[in-house]
């Protein structure tokens, strides 16, 4: 990451489309990552265990944590049963009784904190991250190249990204991320998105940014620091 003041952003037309949207970012410099300890993959399974216990595959759309983000999925134009948000799909996944895959302990620590707390979190490397990011509207004409492919391609006029300049590290919001910020072995800088709609409170999406900080500074130690971005405080410095 480059020196200087970097941004993390969230455009006001995020907060028309969800007015009560609230983004936990969790920042961790000089971590160690690498494969991760049984420990964590122990509690990546006890995790599955918790939404196998808690959550049904056939009432799994009605679920309300759930709802709310199909719902934001189609306020912005995107089919939610073609393009379902990260959580979901983990859930989905779980409980037709496929174990998640460890990773590494970064990625394994944002999978057990999604899974615990039925949101979405997605972990993005800031090491070589050089400008503000921001989660916007996209306009179509940014390039994203998504995680295992090499093949560039262009979000939707409209559809929510996280983007650093005009590269699109994220698309339709919660959905898919780009090769662009992949949290490697190597990574020693990342920053996790928390994310949070009614009926999930403020309160709970700090509990989650805690747990997250916790858990990096047990298996991954560094410098580790949060804030919540909502309408009413939506930009944050993260260098």
């Amino acid at each position: 990451m480059k020196t200087g003041e970097i941004f993390y952003i969230i455009a006001d037309e995020v907060f028309s489309l969800e007015p009560e949207y609230m983004r936990g970012v969790v920042l961790a410099f000089d971590v160690a990552n690498g494969k991760s300890p049984d420990e964590v993959t122990g509690l990546l399974r006890r995790a599955e265990a918790g939404i196998r216990e808690r959550l049904d595959l056939e009432k799994l759309v009605d679920h309300p944590r759930i709802a709310s983000w199909r719902e934001a999925y189609r306020a912005f134009g995107t089919k939610p049963n073609k393009f379902r948000p990260s959580m979901e799909a983990m859930a989905r996944r779980v409980l037709k009784d496929q174990e998640l895959p460890s990773i590494n302990s970064l990625v394994d620590i944002g999978n057990i904190i999604s899974l615990r707390h039925i949101i979405p979190v997605g972990g993005h490397a800031v090491d070589l991250v050089e400008n503000d990011i921001c989660l916007r509207p996209a306009t179509g004409e940014e390039e994203f190249i998504p995680f295992g492919s090499d093949q560039a391609e262009n979000p939707m006029p409209g559809e929510i990204i996280l983007a650093e300049e005009n590269i699109a590290v994220t698309r339709r919001w919660t959905w898919r991320q780009a090769n662009h910020t992949l949290t490697l072995p190597s990574t020693t800088a990342i920053e996790f998105n928390v994310d949070g709609l009614p009926p999930v409170s403020r309160a709970e999406i700090e509990t989650a940014c805690r747990e997250l900080c916790d858990l990096i500074e047990k298996y991954c130690g560094g410098r580790i620091r949060f804030e919540i971005l909502s309408r009413e405080n939506p930009r944050m410095n993260i260098a």
